[in-house]
């Protein structure tokens, strides 16, 4: 009799310990990201650090071959455009490859001509749909839910009635930064100009 009730005591002990592991499920909290690229005053550290750090973190430039070339780096760049569908352009591709084959790489600097122009024309109108897709911003927001980052929505909520917000918008866009939604870092937009930020934030701002 008292062996019957051990084993019916354990065994609903067992069941209600399985009940409370499936009722509480563990959260898993990602580490702050630490590891950044290394800096340069070639273009394309900009938007290395624009557009590769929203699907990768720098470690894993520093993953590849050491001594890679100007035509291996750009290589693996374009891997990036046509096997996994990194928002960047061809133009991006090269100036990259660029940044990579003497930042990380054994090219020189000098012995490499950029493609990029030294000064850009000034657009009559700025299209909210043409900067939300050249800098891949709906690949992590949405307008009305999450997706990596917060919904346009949410953040307009968040700031209805701050009456800096605009201004806090457009520095949050072009620092980036972690730990204002979450652990998940937003990389910075410092190639922006203050009309596109402006533009970008009025377009959150009104969801």
């Amino acid at each position: 009799m008292l062996k019957n009730m051990t084993t019916k005591f354990v065994i609903a002990a067992l069941f209600l310990i399985s009940i409370q592991g499936i009722a509480a499920p563990r959260s898993i909290e990602l580490p702050e990201e630490t590891a950044k690229f290394k800096e340069s005053i070639h273009p394309g550290y900009i938007i290395a650090r624009q557009k590769c750090s929203i699907c990768h973190s720098a470690d894993y430039i520093n993953l590849q071959p050491s001594g890679m070339n100007l035509k291996q780096w750009t290589a693996e760049v374009t891997k990036m455009q046509h096997a996994y569908g990194a928002p960047i352009t061809d133009d991006d591709i090269k100036v990259i490859g660029q940044y990579l084959a003497t930042t990380y790489g054994n090219e020189k600097l000098a012995a490499i001509t950029t493609s990029v122009a030294t000064t850009t024309p000034v657009a009559s109108a700025i299209d909210v749909k043409t900067l939300l897709a050249n800098n891949a911003c709906l690949g992590c927001h949405a307008m009305s839910q999450k997706i990596v980052g917060p919904a346009y929505h949410d953040v307009a909520e968040r700031y209805r009635k701050n009456p800096k917000a605009l201004e806090t918008v457009m520095a949050n866009i072009k620092a980036g930064g972690a730990n204002k939604w979450s652990a998940v870092p937003m990389p910075p937009f410092p190639a922006l100009t203050d009309a596109e930020l402006k533009v970008l934030a009025q377009f959150v701002l009104s969801q």
